[in-house]
């Protein structure tokens, strides 16, 4: 087994299966650990999104509501690129490994989506 190989398959062996095929759908099997922080990120991202459309509501400055809405988008960010991270350390190499290499191209979409 290659030096590559063996890292490959330590990175999967937290999580095999992550993007698992059921017929013609591709799905992602996240451990709980990691689909409990997506989750709670999600409902805190949710809660500040409220309290943005109170603040509009309300009639609040408008340099204020703009640093709010940073502020979510960070926390967007934040939940990309954890599941940026464990897509690429289970799934990718995962269809990797098996010889899929249409992966890549679809990699390049997703990155290129991610940096606009």
């Amino acid at each position: 087994m290659s030096m590559d190989t063996e890292k490959l398959d330590q990175a999967t062996e937290h999580d095999p299966g992550c993007c698992a095929a059921e017929g013609s759908v591709r799905k992602s099997h996240h451990s709980d650990k990691v689909k409990g922080s997506l989750i709670n990120r999600l409902n805190r991202i949710e809660g500040q999104v409220r309290g943005l459309k109170g603040l509009i509501d309300r009639d609040t400055y408008c340099d204020d509501v703009l640093h709010q809405i940073s502020s979510i988008q960070s926390a967007l960010n934040g939940v990309g690129k954890l599941l940026f991270e464990h897509h690429l350390k289970s799934c990718v190499i995962e269809r990797i490994q098996e010889g899929d290499t249409e992966v890549l191209t679809e990699l390049m979409t997703t990155m290129n989506k991610m940096m606009k």
